[in-house]
C-alpha cells in the first residue's frame, strides 16, 4: 500500500502538486540552460562518478559547458535569454541508463561492489563491540 501511495505521490500524470513541481523544477532548469541529470554529484555518489566515467566524452564535456555556463549565470544574477531557454530540454536524459547499469550490475554480483561497507571505526568514549556503519 505504502509503495503504491508512494508511485502515486511522485506521478506528475497523477498528482497535481507533483506536476506543478515538475513545472516549477523546469523553468528553474531551462534559466540556467542545465538538465536534471547534471545535477547529480559524482563527489557523493560514486555510482554517478563510474557512469560518467562510462560515458563518451562528448557527453561528459557538454556536462562541465553546461553546469560551468550556469555557474557564471547564477554569480552574475542573470538568467539565459528567453530564446535559449525555449530551446532548453530539462529532462532529457543522458546519464539515467548508464546509471541503471551500474546499479544493475551491483545487485547482480555483489561481491564486484567495491565500496568499503563496514569500516570497523571506534568512536571516543564507546567500546569496541559498537562500531560505526559506514
Amino acid at each position: 500500500m505504502a509503495s503504491a501511495f508512494s508511485k502515486w505521490l511522485v506521478d506528475p500524470k497523477k498528482n497535481w502538486f507533483a506536476a506543478q513541481h515538475m513545472k516549477a523544477l523546469s523553468n528553474r532548469l531551462r534559466r540556467y540552460g542545465l538538465r536534471y541529470d547534471d545535477l547529480y554529484d559524482p563527489y557523493y555518489d560514486l555510482d554517478v562518478k563510474e557512469a560518467l566515467n562510462r560515458l563518451p566524452r562528448e557527453v561528459v564535456d557538454a556536462r562541465n559547458q553546461r553546469l560551468k555556463r550556469a555557474m557564471d549565470l547564477s554569480m552574475k544574477h542573470e538568467y539565459l535569454p528567453e530564446d535559449f531557454q525555449a530551446m532548453q530540454t530539462p529532462f532529457r536524459s543522458y546519464l539515467q541508463d548508464m546509471l541503471a547499469l551500474i546499479v544493475g550490475s551491483h545487485i547482480a554480483s555483489p561481491l564486484a561492489f567495491t565500496g568499503s561497507l563496514f569500516t570497523g571505526a571506534v568512536l571516543p568514549g564507546h567500546s569496541k563491540n559498537s562500531c560505526i556503519h559506514v
